[in-house]
C-alpha cells in the first residue's frame, strides 16, 4: 500500500509544472568550489522543519556531486521563499436543466476539489566565502498544499530542490 501512495503522490507531483531559473557569475570558474556550508542565520520564511527538509536535501545532492560540507567552505548557501496563497481552480460541476417549447431554465454550480495552495518561490543563493560575492543562484516557483503531510512535503522538496541543482555547476 505504501509503495501505491509513494507512487500516486509521485505521479501528482510530476504532473505540476514548477518553473526553474538559474543566474551565474560568467567570470567564476566553479571547479575552483569544492567545500560549502550554509549561512548560520537563514531566514527563509518558513518552519524549522521545512528548513530541516531543504538543508537535508541540498546536502544529500551537493555530496552525491562530490562536494564536501566544511567548517571553512570555498561557498555559503543561503535560501529563502515568497510565498502567496492561490485558489484551486478544479472543481466537480452539478447541473440540472431542462427547457421545451421556447422556455429553459437551468441551476448548476460547482464544488471545489484538492483543497488551497500556496504559491512558492524558493531561491537558493551561493556566495563565495572569501570575497563575499553571489557566484550562482537558482529561483524555482512551485505550489505545496496548504495542509500538506510531512511525507508530502519530503517529496514535494526532494523534487523541486534537486530540479533546481541540476543547473549547478552550471556547463
Amino acid at each position: 500500500m505504501k509503495h501505491i501512495l509513494s507512487f500516486f503522490i509521485l505521479l501528482y507531483l510530476t504532473s505540476c509544472g514548477v518553473t526553474v531559473h538559474y543566474d551565474y557569475d560568467k567570470q567564476t570558474n566553479f571547479k575552483n568550489y569544492n567545500t560549502y556550508n550554509y549561512y548560520t542565520t537563514i531566514e527563509s520564511g518558513l518552519s524549522q522543519l521545512d528548513n530541516k527538509r531543504i538543508i537535508k536535501i541540498t546536502d544529500s545532492i551537493l555530496q552525491s556531486n562530490g562536494y564536501t560540507k566544511s567548517d571553512n567552505p570555498d561557498f555559503r548557501i543561503n535560501f529563502y521563499t515568497k510565498e502567496g496563497s492561490i485558489s484551486n481552480r478544479n472543481t466537480i460541476g452539478i447541473g440540472v436543466g431542462g427547457g421545451g417549447r421556447n422556455a429553459g431554465y437551468g441551476i448548476s454550480g460547482g464544488i471545489p476539489i484538492g483543497g488551497r495552495k500556496i504559491e512558492q518561490l524558493v531561491t537558493i543563493d551561493f556566495i563565495d566565502a572569501k570575497q563575499d560575492r553571489l557566484i550562482w543562484q537558482g529561483i524555482i516557483d512551485g505550489a505545496i498544499k496548504e495542509k500538506a503531510s510531512p511525507r508530502w512535503k519530503e517529496t514535494y522538496y526532494e523534487k523541486i530542490i534537486s530540479k533546481l541543482l541540476k543547473g549547478f555547476p552550471p556547463n
